[in-house]
This record gives C-alpha cells, sequence and structure tokens, in this order.
C-alpha cells in the first residue's frame, strides 16, 4: 500500500552516488508525525530535491566535459540536481493544501536522464503483536 511521503524521507537518483532527503517547507502544510507532507510540487532542485553526492549521468554536462578531459573514462561530478517537472504520478483524489499528495511510488525526471524515486516514505512503521 503506498504512503504519504513527508520532510526528510529519503530518496535516491538512477545516477546519484548516494541516497540524499526531500525537504519539505513548512508553509501552508499539513503534517503527519509532526512533519509537513509533500506533494508533487515539492521538486525545486536544491530546495526540496537535495544532492545526491557524485553525478554519473553522460548527459549531464559536467560529467560529459570531465569524461572526455579523462579520454573517455567516465569520470563523476558533483550532483546537481535537475528536476524541473513535478512528481508522477501523484494520488488523484488526495490533497494537500489543494496540491496533489505525494506518495513513496511517485518518481521525478532529472533533465540529465536520472529517475528520481522515495526510498523511505519517512513514516516509521509499528508492529502491534
Amino acid at each position: 500500500m503506498p504512503r504519504w511521503v513527508i520532510h526528510d524521507a529519503v530518496t535516491a537518483c538512477t545516477f546519484g552516488a548516494s541516497p540524499s532527503r526531500l525537504a519539505v517547507l513548512p508553509h501552508r502544510r499539513a503534517t503527519h508525525l509532526r512533519r509537513p507532507v509533500a506533494t508533487i510540487l515539492d521538486h525545486q532542485p536544491l530546495v526540496n530535491i537535495l544532492p545526491f553526492g557524485a553525478c554519473t549521468s553522460p548527459a549531464n554536462p559536467q560529467v560529459a566535459a570531465a569524461t572526455a578531459a579523462a579520454a573517455g573514462v567516465l569520470t563523476p561530478q558533483p550532483c546537481l540536481p535537475a528536476t524541473m517537472t513535478p512528481w508522477t504520478p501523484g494520488s488523484p483524489g488526495r490533497a494537500v493544501m489543494q496540491e496533489v499528495a505525494l506518495q513513496d511510488r511517485c518518481t521525478c525526471q532529472c533533465l540529465w536522464g536520472g529517475t528520481v524515486n522515495i526510498v523511505d516514505a519517512g513514516q516509521a512503521t509499528q508492529h502491534v503483536p
């Protein structure tokens, strides 16, 4: 069952070297577990989507230039997310402050070809015996 994504959820990019965290700004937000709930519009680079360490995408101009300078040997460069479009597909029918809610099955595309996904929605799981 999909879970709602909240501030500080763990994210990953297919071309990123390490996981990162989703930052959800506290203004105009509903909360869950005292953390702001994310929407599909929480995709702004360096505001919501934070860097994933090093980028290995050949479509990234910095990686392409460094790789060319290294005689074709893939040379990762610092990640600067380029997520220009909202998360998809969202959760139609579920809104947070009139914006479509973000679930852990959603993905976001980076301009350099990477797919950003939710690794951990940020909600603790409790097991009842």
